[in-house]
């Protein structure tokens, strides 16, 4: 009995088409399709330049949470700013070793934090690389009695740096306790139709 050859079939598959995508409503055509978004007027822009919208950025169903947020590098909000100014002013006091370290390696550890949940995590680091140069301190002047040796008797002076380096000490951890501020107050500034003709 004759068979029928068996037909090849090659795999066709589909052109690649640039795509356009209005940056308002995300609404996506052709690239010979048109130039301006139909319904909001807004030129369109090629659709892989837009940041990911909520929609994609929200695949699990769950909305995205403020907190999590990337601010600006230069926000200095939420002890941020504060934090910063305070270690880079306890560095200009000359401390080294230990106290130096903790204020050195604060100013990173503070600067990195550009979510409002990265900064309420550090806030354990910070508060204790806060503390670090005011210990150091009151162990110095705790320590520091008069006394004698022999026929010499000494006694001991301080500038005022060690004092400041304590109330410096003592306003950051207080700063660090707090830092990143609290989640249930946060400004939202996301989903908004700043700049944007609405009809």
């Amino acid at each position: 009995m004759p068979t029928t050859p068996a037909l090849r079939v090659s795999p066709r598959y589909a052109r690649s088409v640039p795509l356009l995508a209005c940056p308002f409503c995300r609404e996506m055509f052709a690239e010979d399709e048109d130039n301006k978004c139909p319904v909001c007027g807004v030129p369109l822009v090629a659709q892989h330049t837009l940041p990911l919208s909520d929609d994609a950025l929200n695949e699990d169903g769950l909305p995205r949470q403020p907190e999590w947020d990337l601010l600006p590098a230069t926000f200095l909000g939420r002890g941020r700013g504060a934090l910063a100014l305070l270690s880079v002013l306890g560095r200009r006091l000359g401390w080294a070793w230990g106290g130096g370290i903790a204020w050195f390696v604060m100013v990173p550890t503070v600067l990195s934090r550009r979510t409002i949940m990265h900064m309420r995590g550090a806030r354990v680091a910070v508060s204790f690389l806060a503390a670090v140069p005011g210990l150091t301190a009151a162990l110095i002047l705790l320590r520091s009695h008069p006394g004698a040796h022999g026929l010499v008797s000494f006694h001991f002076t301080w500038e005022p740096g060690i004092y400041l380096t304590l109330a410096l000490s003592l306003v950051a951890v207080g700063f660090g306790f707090f830092f990143g501020g609290r989640v249930d107050d946060i400004k939202v500034r996301r989903g908004t139709s700043a700049g944007q003709m609405v009809h």
